[in-house]
């Protein structure tokens, strides 16, 4: 099994503690005026989602954790678990909340998404950067209400509420950064 070195930490590296895959969230190096150099590391557990902070000393190793990021395509939703295909070996995965958490409000069928998976399981799923998606629901533009450039919510055909300019209409596909949930464009149809 392959095992990293503290030097070797970078924010996003999959590491196994206690028999559990983690991925680290952010590491600092210190190096104190006396005594020997260490890494404070935050590391989020991939399959409880719980957040910890530990420190490693100069020279330290990790065990690699031994998660493969695969590319699938979202299938469908049966209210308990959440389906995804792989798209050249048609292989389907089904993840459930703990994996989904907050992607699901992103997830539209049909949309490729980067899922971890870890002992042929899924751990996480990622949504695309960027979704376009249809609003469902929005409170109409009041004319000359835009001198300051405002926003109001609007709901999206897959449940997720955003904050959208005024010019924008129910029915009209928009673009959003997945990331954040904020509004980046209108989609030409």
């Amino acid at each position: 099994m392959a095992t990293y070195s503290t030097n070797e930490f970078r924010s996003g590296l999959k590491i196994l503690i206690d028999g559990d895959p983690c991925i680290i969230v952010e590491n600092e190096f210190v190096k104190p005026g006396k005594g020997q150099a260490f890494n404070r590391v935050r590391i989020r557990n991939l399959k409880t989602g719980r957040v910890v902070d530990k420190t490693y000393k100069s020279g330290d190793s990790v065990e690699a954790a031994d998660v493969i990021d695969t590319e699938m395509q979202y299938l469908y939703a049966d209210g308990e678990f959440w389906h995804f295909m792989v798209p050249d070996t048609f292989e389907q995965y089904a993840a459930d909340s703990n994996a989904v958490t907050d992607a699901r409000q992103w997830l539209k069928e049909q949309d490729v998404c980067q899922v971890t998976l870890w002992n042929n399981s899924p751990l996480t799923v990622t949504p695309p950067n960027f979704v376009e998606l249809r609003i469902v629901e929005t409170d109409p533009g009041v004319r000359g209400d835009t001198a300051q450039g405002g926003v109001k919510p609007a709901k999206l055909e897959t449940g997720a509420v955003v904050k959208v300019p005024l010019f924008i209409e129910e029915g009209e596909i928009i673009k959003v950064d997945t990331r954040n949930g904020e509004y980046v464009s209108r989609v030409k149809e």
